[in-house]
């Protein structure tokens, strides 16, 4: 009797085990990028370069880096849509309305998560243009 009751009880926890859910995979560890392995691909190099030549002013010069980037075909698509973002403030801010437009709807084709900053949404050349486009998209 005594033999049954503890078969009967192993029986009980081992479908009990078994039926037990599978516990959640570990999260992968994030992915990082060496910036001096980047800056060795010729386009992302003309993005970083561009994005220097925007924070000094140097917008034309900028403009032809960042466009530089996008024609070398940056792998990360928040890369692209980083080079976008830049080109439509420098077209919003030389009253290229419909470039920066562009710009904008190119930076969510790139990356379907882009997204300004808080403080750069309430720019006010661009940060107009930049939510007129953002409601227009489709959501993700």
């Amino acid at each position: 009797m005594k033999r049954a009751a503890i078969a009967s009880l192993v029986a009980a926890l081992s479908t009990a085990c078994q039926s037990l859910p599978e516990p959640p995979p570990a999260p992968a560890p994030p992915l990082t990028v060496s910036l001096a392995a980047a800056y060795q691909q010729p386009a992302e190099r003309a993005l970083i370069e561009g994005i220097r030549l925007y924070e000094e002013a140097s917008f034309d010069r900028a403009e032809q880096a960042l466009q530089q980037a996008l024609r070398g075909r940056l792998a990360d698509p928040r890369d692209q849509a980083a080079a976008y973002k830049y080109l439509a403030f420098i077209a919003c801010a030389f009253s290229r309305i419909a470039e920066c437009e562009a710009a904008f709807a190119s930076a969510f084709a790139a990356d379907p998560k882009f997204a300004l900053s808080d403080a750069e949404v309430g720019h006010p050349v661009w940060g107009p243009v930049y939510r007129q486009i953002a409601a227009a998209r489709p959501k993700p």
